[in-house]
């Protein structure tokens, strides 16, 4: 089980398309996600992106960065991967997570970061996570 990395961000989104919420802490919860997010209770409970992936799709994609809140991904975290496979369990901080699958970048990821930002980001969008374990993240 890989571990670790720095959380820089925290966000949620009440209901599909509202504004994002950032947080200074959010309670995850086993089997359940983040409470108060729009994917708790599902499948596709917590949203992660990582920094080194983010830096590879903005320097394919010709810019300086690509910011991982706008992704509307809920925790961003600084490591230069994420684990894609299926089932693949790993930790950030205390909190044990499982792949869940790859979050393909949808064609808002254009409209954000220019033509192009979601060929540039495919397989460095984020993954889709189970929690684990309960923890309260703080960023």
């Amino acid at each position: 089980m890989g571990s670790t990395g720095t959380v820089l961000a925290l966000t949620t989104a009440a209901d599909y398309g509202a504004d994002l919420v950032r947080h200074e802490s959010i309670a995850l919860i086993e089997g359940v996600g983040i409470e108060g997010d729009r994917h708790a209770g599902n499948r596709r409970a917590v949203t992660i992106v990582c920094t080194g992936e983010l830096a590879k799709a903005a320097a394919d994609h010709g810019v300086d960065s690509i910011d991982g809140v706008v992704t509307r991904r809920n925790i961003v975290v600084d490591l230069p991967e994420l684990p894609r496979k299926h089932g693949t369990r790993f930790s950030i901080g205390e909190v044990e997570f499982e792949v869940w699958r790859d979050c393909a970048p949808c064609n808002l990821m254009d409209e954000f970061f220019g033509d192009g930002a979601q060929a540039a980001m495919k397989q460095r969008a984020g993954i889709s996570a189970s929690v684990m374990t309960f923890f309260e993240f703080v960023s």
